[in-house]
């Protein structure tokens, strides 16, 4: 039996002081009205970066990532597709807000979701898309520890208090905020100052950053420990 392949993508911002995730209302069988990863099958001849940026300008109308894309992982348990043996290559990508969505192609409807309401819910995706989801999110935030990522949810300029907010909104947690800033600004190649500043944050004039030239960070942005976790 030949296997058919498919894109999916995971596409996480912060919106409305949320971690959210692009999502598209299916129009067409299998599981038509159900919400679903943005993806589709991919073109002979085709790339699976090629491919999953056009499925998500094809069916949500994003025509430009401008964050972090990277592959997340390959499902292919023989049961996740009902039209037959579809193995997915799942990619990743963090981005900063976006506009809202436009559905295209046999999507119905697309829409920024809450993660947090559908990672509660498994039932609520087609498909193996919670799954899929639940590895996506991990990834993310495991990313923000050991890597400079978290700036790829700010866009070209930002402040450290709205960095902070970034790690505080994916982690689901609250940080101090001198502790967070003493870590970050003393990070070797982290963050790289603009000699600009802003009073958008409120208050006194706050420094913009953007990101420096670190690939990983040393030492490691680690997350709080969970409450009953050694």
């Amino acid at each position: 039996m030949t296997a058919a392949l498919t894109v999916d993508l995971v596409v996480l911002t912060v919106r409305d002081d949320r971690l959210t995730v692009l999502v598209v209302k299916r129009g067409a069988p299998p599981f038509r009205g159900r919400w679903a990863l943005p993806g589709g099958f991919v073109a002979e001849g085709e790339g699976l970066l090629d491919a999953a940026v056009r499925e998500l300008r094809e069916e949500t109308g994003v025509h430009t990532i401008g964050g972090h894309l990277e592959q997340l992982a390959t499902y292919g348990d023989p049961k996740r597709d009902p039209r037959g043996r579809v193995v997915t290559v799942a990619h990743l990508a963090l981005v900063p807000d976006l506009p809202p969505p436009t559905a295209g192609t046999d999507a119905a409807e697309a829409r920024w979701v809450e993660v947090a309401g559908l990672l509660e819910q498994s039932r609520v995706l087609a498909f193996d898309h919670h799954r899929i989801l639940v590895d996506g999110v991990e990834r993310a935030r495991a990313k923000l520890e050991y890597s400079p990522l978290a700036t790829a949810f700010c866009g070209d300029g930002f402040t450290i208090a709205e960095l902070r907010h970034v790690y505080e909104v994916v982690w689901g947690t609250t940080l101090d905020p001198r502790n967070f800033h003493r870590k970050v600004t003393s990070t070797p190649g982290f963050l790289q100052p603009t000699g600009s500043s802003t009073t958008r944050d409120g208050g006194r004039p706050a420094q913009i950053y953007r990101r420096g030239h670190a690939r990983l960070l040393h030492p490691a942005m680690l997350r709080p420990a969970e409450p009953g976790c050694p």
